[in-house]
């Protein structure tokens, strides 16, 4: 841990707090943040790491205060999740060049995945993604990722990083990305090819529209995520004032169900939120929606203790179905309400209600075969 402090810029509480302190029952009284000494952080199950870079959103000489002034709302919301002990490790230090901050980035994440920690990034442009995925390949890891975003950055015409770097995530060898899902895409900023693109790499796609009609389906596809990206271009403007893309979206309530559905995630380990600009916000409305994410994300990591394994078979319910000549499980959770399916090579993989609806009348999950063609 001592070798991260190179790597680190402490947070000035009287900054953020206004000198204005915090009652009994405010996180900012509970959250063991790095002011003068990095905290001991052995019992923490959330980490919290602040970004200041946006050069990859063509911001050269911009660093940006983000991370600081959503802490500010975050720190003031009250503290209902007692079993959940969260730390806050300042910012990452910016580097000279944008690699820099990439790799330093890279290098304070994969410390604290090794621990055994959920890491929470605050702040940054969408590209600083590739850092966070950086962190897997760092420990050998193969992972499935999600990201929840208006557009699908992959504009190779586009000098700007934040505008292309799933090219980079997506394409790299040796690549550690078994699953790609993306969320929220609005159809007007995506070309249709792109689309098809996507999908015969059998990479799951959900417009915003069939995202807030059926948002209980995004659950399991975020449950089988190792990494979240959020970008908060997927939360509409009246909602999300900094988001300057689009009137239209996810609203507040949705982008906190989604993070409260990571939080519920037994595997999921990073949680980046970017794209913020304080510059472009009003009253701060952006960064208090995107601390109420966070507070959610809390929530579901609280609930998440309460879920037990699968192996303990009292705790569920079993449902064997056959269908088009597949005699398979699915599990529900007693405690949850959460379902599992089994899958050929017999694994369980996380799957909705509506899925087991399907297998039970004889038709095929439309889940079940995509994970089949990804085997």
């Amino acid at each position: 841990m001592h070798d991260l402090v190179d790597f680190l810029l402490p947070i000035t509480i009287a900054e953020i707090n206004n000198d204005s302190g915090y009652n009994d029952g405010q996180l900012g009284k509970h959250i063991l943040y790095y002011e003068h000494q990095l905290p001991d952080i052995s019992n923490a199950s959330i980490v919290m790491v602040g970004i200041t870079e946006m050069r990859g959103n063509g911001l050269q000489h911009f660093d940006s205060n983000a991370a600081d002034i959503v802490r500010k709302e975050l720190y003031s919301l009250h503290y209902w999740h007692t079993d959940i002990v969260i730390a806050d490790l300042g910012n990452v230090v910016s580097g000279a060049e944008l690699s820099d901050s990439y790799a330093a980035l890279k290098t304070v994440v994969a410390e604290l995945v090794r621990m055994g920690k959920t890491v929470v990034i605050l702040g940054g442009s969408h590209d600083i993604t590739l850092a966070q995925c950086a962190v897997y390949k760092e420990l050998n890891q193969i992972i499935e990722v999600t990201c929840v975003d208006a557009q699908i950055d992959l504009r190779g015409d586009s000098v700007l990083k934040s505008e292309n770097f799933l090219l980079e995530m997506l394409t790299s060898e040796p690549n550690n990305v078994r699953h790609y899902n993306h969320v929220g895409f609005q159809s007007y900023f995506v070309h249709p090819r792109l689309l098809e693109t996507m999908d015969k790499l059998r990479f799951d796609c959900f417009r915003v529209g069939v995202v807030k009609q059926h948002i209980e389906e995004m659950e399991p596809v975020i449950r089988n995520s190792h990494l979240l990206s959020f970008d908060i271009s997927a939360i509409k403007n009246s909602a999300a004032p900094a988001n300057k893309l689009s009137t239209n979206g996810l609203d507040g309530e949705e982008a906190c169900v989604i993070a409260q559905y990571a939080g519920l995630s037994s595997i999921l380990n990073t949680f980046g939120i970017y794209g913020y600009n304080p510059v472009m916000d009003i009253d701060q409305l952006t960064a208090k929606q995107i601390a109420q994410m966070i507070w959610y994300f809390i929530d579901g990591k609280n609930k998440s203790l309460q879920e037990p394994s699968l192996n303990d078979k009292e705790s569920f319910n079993e449902f064997h179905t056959f269908f088009a000549e597949v005699d398979t499980m699915f599990l529900q959770s007693k405690r949850s309400n959460r379902w599992w399916m089994q899958m050929p090579n017999q694994k369980f993989i996380a799957c909705s209600h509506k899925d087991y609806l399907q297998a039970s009348n004889n038709e095929m999950p439309e889940r079940w075969l995509r994970a089949l063609e990804r085997a």
